[in-house]
């Protein structure tokens, strides 16, 4: 399918924007600035590219016209003297897209350094993960507020605060000496799952990977992983590391040729990608070798064994229970207690799980993936009628059309439609 010029911007800016954002907040030491500086970039591109074609690298030319914009906004306020110091001027390589975009592959730090000035200590830590998820995700502020299950105008008021804050207090924009990357450690790690999350199962819109999203999340846990001493520190961002790649390996089979959702349990093994599974299995090897076990690595662990499995029916469920009970016991959340009810239900019995699920019914109420769940127990403990109902329920807070279409396809079963 062909797609407009809208879709078009839209789609590069998805992609660039955190690296665009990176190097005029390197430049600038300004978020708000940088930030209205790409959108004006945004609105001239759905104007120019409209009528003069897509440029070679867009990428470049997104950042020299972001650039002049924020100099362009600076001037008008009469700032230009005060920031002269922080002003790059626009030069020929602006010019020259080839040569703008060598520059801008040669400059990777630019965004771990924003990434760690994001998850500064004085922050927060949901403030953190909150702006990273913003400004090197490129997420907007509605899509954080669905993944932190807050209100759209919390999320945006958490964000201002956190911007603000970065700004009043001088943050420094830097890559912190080792001794002090220990300490953001965590908010980092947080960041770079849920930027993973959003993109390996969008939380809202037509299509249910954001590709990008996934990529970017995945080089920004190498270039942590890479930046880490290699001591026992750096085992959980091996961890993760390596459960994103086991993760992302079963991509290709989540959708069928028809666009729709395919489950762990039918999707076609064959379209897993080996040499992903290979890799994040090896590096879990290594970090588990550390002694230095955490939840990223029990999480590898249990996509491990989904990995090494020949079929749904071969995999070790018995073993994957025991791991979410380990994993209960580091990071208490329902959320873990919902997956290791479906664990129990396949290493036992539908009932098994049931009984894990339904005194979760309260703090889940609004959590679809807990009554998607609590409806395939119920269809496949044959209770048709509750399943519907649950199934049903799961409909009513997914915000994801794929995830919605497999739903109404198997509440239309339990209808006997």
């Amino acid at each position: 399918m062909t797609l407009s010029v809208h879709q078009l911007v839209e789609h590069t800016f998805r992609l660039e924007y955190g690296r665009v954002l990176a190097v005029l907040i390197s430049q600038f030491g300004d978020f708000t600035l940088a930030e209205d500086a790409v959108q004006d970039a945004l609105v001239i591109a759905l104007e120019q590219w409209q009528a003069e074609g897509v440029p070679a690298n867009p990428g470049a030319w997104i950042t020299a016209i972001a650039q002049r914009r924020a100099i362009s906004r600076l001037r008008r306020h009469q700032t230009a003297q005060r920031n002269q110091g922080r002003l790059v001027e626009p030069t020929e390589n602006e010019d020259e897209p080839e040569e703008r975009e060598d520059e801008m592959n040669a400059i990777p730090d630019e965004r771990l350094k924003l990434m760690f000035t994001c998850c500064h200590p004085s922050l927060a830590q949901d403030a953190q993960v909150a702006l990273t998820l913003r400004t090197l995700g490129g997420l907007s502020t509605v899509e954080i507020a669905r993944a932190f299950l807050v209100p759209v105008a919390t999320m945006a008021q958490r964000l201002a605060r956190a911007k603000n804050k970065i700004r009043d207090a001088g943050i420094p924009y830097r890559i912190p000496p080792a001794h002090l990357i220990v300490e953001r450690l965590d908010a980092l790690l947080t960041v770079i799952y849920l930027i993973f999350n959003e993109g390996y199962t969008a939380t809202s819109g037509e299509t249910l990977i954001r590709q990008d999203l996934c990529r970017e999340a995945i080089r920004l846990a190498r270039v942590l992983v890479d930046l880490l001493p290699p001591s026992p520190i750096s085992a959980e961002a091996r961890g993760l590391l390596a459960l994103l790649l086991l993760h992302d390996s079963r991509r290709a089979a989540r959708v069928n040729a028809a666009g729709e959702l395919v489950v762990l349990e039918h999707q076609d093994r064959g379209q897993w990608h080996t040499a992903q599974i290979d890799e994040g299995t090896a590096i879990l090897e290594h970090a588990l070798s550390m002694q230095r076990p955490g939840p990223y690595q029990v999480q590898a662990a249990i996509s491990a064994l989904h990995a090494q499995a020949a079929s749904a029916a071969a995999t070790d469920w018995s073993q994957i229970a025991a791991l979410y009970g380990v994993l209960l016991t580091m990071i208490p959340s329902p959320v873990i207690e919902v997956n290791r009810a479906v664990a129990v239900a396949m290493a036992e019995s539908p009932q098994a799980g049931l009984r894990l699920l339904l005194p979760l019914d309260d703090e889940m109420r609004e959590y679809f993936p807990y009554h998607a769940a609590h409806a395939d127990l119920l269809r496949r403990s044959q209770q048709r009628e509750a399943a519907a109902d649950a199934y049903q329920r799961a409909l009513e807070l997914c915000q994801n059309a794929l995830e919605r279409a497999y739903l109404q396809r198997c509440l239309n079963e339990m209808n006997g439609e």
